[in-house]
């Protein structure tokens, strides 16, 4: 007999893919003036309905049951910054609401004070993100300087097509070979229909020519040190299914069609913020998707949580527990809160903010931005 939680999840992959196929977004949920590009309007959402009716329990309570909260932090491993929101998409999940339209960049003054506090941190991964953190016009001069302070795994993540948007851009595969950069790269399916739905006409012929590009340089090649990931977002309201079986998939399709060859897939659970949020309720999908979230709390994901070893930057210096949290505005709970007053000790010394959308990052295996966890 089925549980209840394997029929829900039956019914909310059938519910969404039966939705009405509509036109890709242009604009950001911030320029087209949409309530949900606030903030508070996302918690509001997040910490009403059906779990102020109590239909729902808190996500604290549920890590309070096993003595999570509350959530505190490990020892740092990852520093994790958003050098900003301008993308060259406007994917229909994207949790940044990052687009063309967004004007949010992080200065040079503010990559310095970055800089200062990669020197000195005892973490060992440097995660680059945005938007597309290509698009920041001081990217290249960052990594450059950031690569000098010997980070040991030096993370930039693509979303592929900006490598082909754009002649300028053309050059990014040999400067990421030569910087050691670490790409981990958005790849919704190893199919066509499937990624154009989720982030619009022509980014898979463009993602495959970019993976095609850096597959040239060495990069996701067996026994290449030039490491090269994949990430997989559900296109829909439901949740990944099993990390290590997609991966098989997506290496046995990519090899086979397009000679296409990486290292590991990173199965991410689509966290309910900002866009995401606003397709769950414009779908009707909201109350569903959030039950299975709940349904599929592992309490053995709780532990490695991805709050527990990063610090998560924002574009303007802000500090956060996760980038999830630096969306909602959810800045750390600690006397620090700004990269120019960094201090290790006082923020290993916090707790961490949590709200509902935490369910997303503990549902079956676990999600992070390295994937399962559990």
């Amino acid at each position: 007999m089925k549980s209840k939680f394997e029929a829900l999840y039956k019914m909310l992959t059938i519910k969404s893919e039966q939705q009405t196929t509509k036109k890709m977004a242009t604009k950001s949920l911030k320029a087209k003036g949409n309530d949900l590009a606030v903030s508070n309007k996302q918690l509001e959402i997040l910490n009403g309905g059906i779990f102020a009716d109590g239909e729902l329990p808190y996500f604290k309570d549920k890590i309070a049951e096993i003595g999570h909260f509350p959530l505190r932090p490990k020892k740092l491993e990852i520093l994790q910054i958003n050098v900003g929101y301008m993308c060259n998409q406007v994917c229909e999940h994207c949790h940044v609401d990052a687009g063309p339209d967004r004007k949010e960049i992080m200065t040079r003054e503010t990559m310095q004070q970055c800089l200062e506090v990669i020197k000195n941190t005892g973490a060992h991964t440097l995660d680059l993100t945005g938007g597309a953190p290509e698009m920041n016009p001081d990217f290249e001069w960052f990594v450059e300087e950031a690569a000098k302070a010997g980070i040991k795994d030096f993370i930039v993540r693509s979303n592929l097509t900006i490598i082909r948007a754009n002649k300028k851009y053309y050059h990014l595969p040999d400067f990421f070979k030569k910087h050691n950069v670490h790409v981990i790269s958005s790849m919704p399916h190893y199919t066509r229909g499937k990624t154009d739905k989720q982030r619009g006409d022509g980014v898979f012929d463009k993602s495959i020519k970019a993976l095609q590009e850096l597959n040239e340089r060495g990069y996701g090649m067996p026994g290449s040190d030039l490491k090269l990931d994949l990430v997989y977002n559900p296109s829909g309201a439901y949740l990944p299914g099993d990390q290590v079986a997609m991966e098989k998939d997506f290496k046995k399709a990519l090899k086979e069609d397009f000679d296409i060859q990486f290292h590991s897939l990173f199965a991410i659970t689509n966290l309910p913020i900002a866009r995401f949020l606003d397709y769950l309720i414009a779908s009707e999908n909201y109350e569903d998707y959030m039950y299975a979230l709940v349904e599929a709390y592992n309490p053995s994901a709780v532990a490695n949580v991805m709050c527990t070893n990063t610090i998560s930057i924002s574009w303007d210096g802000w500090l956060y527990d996760c980038d999830f949290n630096q969306m909602l505005d959810l800045k750390v709970a600690s006397k620090v809160k700004h990269i120019k007053d960094y201090n290790e000790d006082l923020l290993n010394d916090r707790n961490i903010i949590i709200s509902q959308h935490c369910y997303g990052c503990t549902a079956g295996a676990g999600s992070s931005c390295q994937g399962t966890v559990a």
